[in-house]
């Protein structure tokens, strides 16, 4: 489909989020932000892989204490989709991210006011080649702003609060920077962004920050996003809905395939990123089944997952997902596991399942086999896996122990 926006759009920077480019002429990105605990790592990982599932390119976690910390050290080897660390208040916070190993950080101006903890932070952001977003918040000025714009929220004083930050950051020579000035109001939050955009050539994520249930939510979202899209402004963006994060991501994939800005896709192919207890080649795998669902016109969400031990739990809201255990594949619809089959008939058997679940629906496909017997199956070949290799193969408790010492 042809871009609306292509001969217009703003050409900035481009950086990379752990895989995912941003700016320059890469495809506007979705964002979402998990609502879990991020201490609680089997659960924020089943959050990111149904946000995945959903459309989400990146995905924000908050990191408010070291408990969270030493969860994203876990949870970004596991994570298919690049993190952000959102980090508010106190600058060790934003060490301890970044020993954690994630893609990205979230800096709010307004919180981490001394500016030598900000070059800190970005000093060893640089050294570790990691992004930073500025994210100006209009609910959380610096003080002095509002007293220097006569007590209120301007568009005027969020570029500011943006551009000393962005000054802090050039002290120290951290380039890899994209910025957002979110505000809930959709008119202060449009002129931020359109007086931003002429004064750096920095990527920009959109958003209106704080706008609420749907449909109201929905409609100011939309209305700010899409208004500055069109402008050729914008880079990234995130529905902030007071609902389940599932719909931020839908309505963010939605809306770009709705201007033109991404291309619409049948079925919806999600897969883990790999990792030391991956038993198949995940990439290959997945581009197998890439290239086998192209022309299928399936409108289903499914998972290639590198292992039995983690992949039907976190990817449990695909409709249809396969891991590898033990040199065989593990089928599972909606998180149940239902099949074995041979490692080197996984992508045909996906294919065939998921013909027989659009023509049928799931109920049937979960009808039509023994679910107790592939469940055990899939429990002796987790067990045989976690005997192999053990519990930490990804290393995530060395970056634990990094982030203790902080």
């Amino acid at each position: 489909m042809q871009n609306p926006s292509q001969n217009i759009r703003k050409k900035t920077r481009q950086i990379a989020v752990g895989d995912v480019l941003v700016g320059g002429e890469a495809p506007i990105t979705v964002q979402s932000m998990t609502t879990t605990k991020t201490a609680d790592v089997e659960g924020t990982l089943q959050q990111i892989y149904a946000l995945a599932a959903a459309g989400a390119d990146i995905i924000r976690c908050t990191c408010n204490d070291f408990s969270a910390a030493e969860g994203l050290a876990m949870i970004v080897p596991r994570s298919p989709i690049p993190v952000v660390a959102d980090v508010h208040n106190q600058y060790k916070m934003a060490l301890a991210a970044i020993a954690s190993g994630v893609d990205c950080l979230r800096l709010n101006p307004g919180n981490i006011k001394n500016p030598e903890h900000i070059k800190a932070v970005a000093e060893t952001a640089g050294e570790n080649d990691i992004p930073i977003r500025i994210g100006v918040n209009g609910g959380s000025l610096h003080p002095d702003l509002y007293k220097k714009y006569g007590g209120k929220v301007t568009p005027e004083a969020m570029v500011e609060s943006a551009m000393e930050e962005l000054a802090y950051f050039e002290e120290v020579g951290f380039e890899k920077v994209k910025i957002s000035v979110k505000a809930s109001d959709v008119s202060l939050m449009v002129e931020a962004y359109r007086q931003l955009s002429e004064v750096t050539d920095h990527p920009l994520h959109l958003g209106v920050t704080e706008a609420g249930p749907p449909p109201a939510g929905l409609i100011k979202s939309t209305a700010g996003i899409a208004t500055l899209l069109l402008e050729g402004i914008g880079d990234t963006i995130r529905y902030s809905l007071t609902a389940d994060p599932i719909q931020e991501a839908k309505a963010g994939r939605q809306l770009l395939e709705a201007l033109g800005l991404r291309e619409r896709k049948n079925v919806d192919l999600i897969a883990c990123p790999s990792c030391g207890r991956a038993e198949i080649n995940v990439y290959e795998v997945a581009a197998k089944a890439q290239n086998a669902f192209e022309e299928k016109k399936l409108p289903l969400q499914i998972a290639i997952m590198g292992c039995v031990v983690n992949g039907p739990g976190e990817a449990r809201d695909a409709d249809l997902g396969i891991a590898a255990g033990n040199k065989r594949g593990h089928l599972f619809v909606k998180g149940r596991n239902v099949a074995v089959v041979k490692e080197d008939e996984m992508v045909e058997t996906l294919v065939e399942w998921a013909e027989f679940i659009t023509a049928n629906g799931v109920e049937a496909a979960l009808g039509r086999v023994d679910l107790e017997k592939a469940q055990k199956e899939a429990e002796r070949d987790r067990a045989h896996l976690l005997a192999e290799h053990g519990d930490d193969v990804n290393g995530a408790q060395k970056r634990v122990d990094l982030i203790r010492k902080i």
